[in-house]
């Protein structure tokens, strides 16, 4: 009888959507680290088309946090129970990585954001823009360019597309309780 009692509470063990969104938050993060680093001791770090692979972390991050849910509650997950968890694991992933970002680029190599910027004029270079354009340009992204908005843009910006994921992706995989059980 004691044995069979244990054996349904291990079944009814359900985890909470912060636990889950941490956990998953945490790996994903750890992993856009990694990434990171590997881009930038490669000096591949200003490849925008492999700086976006790491969306797909935060895809397969979403899709592996929300089967982890759902296998730990019975199957289910409601859409906005995938919402919450893609959107803290994603304000968490992004929060670590920036933080990451911000120390390699105010202590390691703090010649990465002129090394952007130039980068930046030439692309406005060769979109025709005139040099006062370019400079008045370059002015504004100039004040946006340090350790800090870098901290603070890549948190919001793994936040934001996180989010824009996270409609998407719960959409699909929910699997919503019925009503009636």
């Amino acid at each position: 009888m004691n044995e069979t009692m244990n054996e349904t509470l291990n079944e009814q063990k359900t985890v909470t959507i912060s636990a889950t969104a941490v956990r998953y938050g945490l790996i994903v993060g750890l992993i856009c680290v990694i990434y990171s680093l590997i881009l930038s001791l490669a000096d591949l770090s200003m490849n925008r088309w492999l700086s976006s692979i790491s969306y797909l972390f935060i895809i397969a991050g979403m899709v592996m946090a929300f089967k982890y849910f759902k296998a730990h509650n019975g199957g289910f997950m409601s859409y906005g129970q995938g919402l919450g968890i893609g959107t803290l694991m994603s304000l968490i992933a992004g929060f670590i990585t920036s933080v990451f970002m911000f120390i390699y680029v105010k202590f390691i190599d703090t010649t990465i954001m002129d090394k952007a910027m130039d980068m930046q004029r030439i692309e406005m270079e060769n979109r025709g823009m005139s040099d006062a354009e370019i400079d008045q340009a370059m002015e504004m992204a100039g004040k946006f360019a340090g350790p800090e908005m870098v901290l603070i843009g890549g948190t919001f910006g793994f936040l934001f597309i996180g989010f824009i994921i996270a409609l998407i992706v719960s959409a699909i995989m929910k699997h919503t309780r019925p009503e009636f059980e």
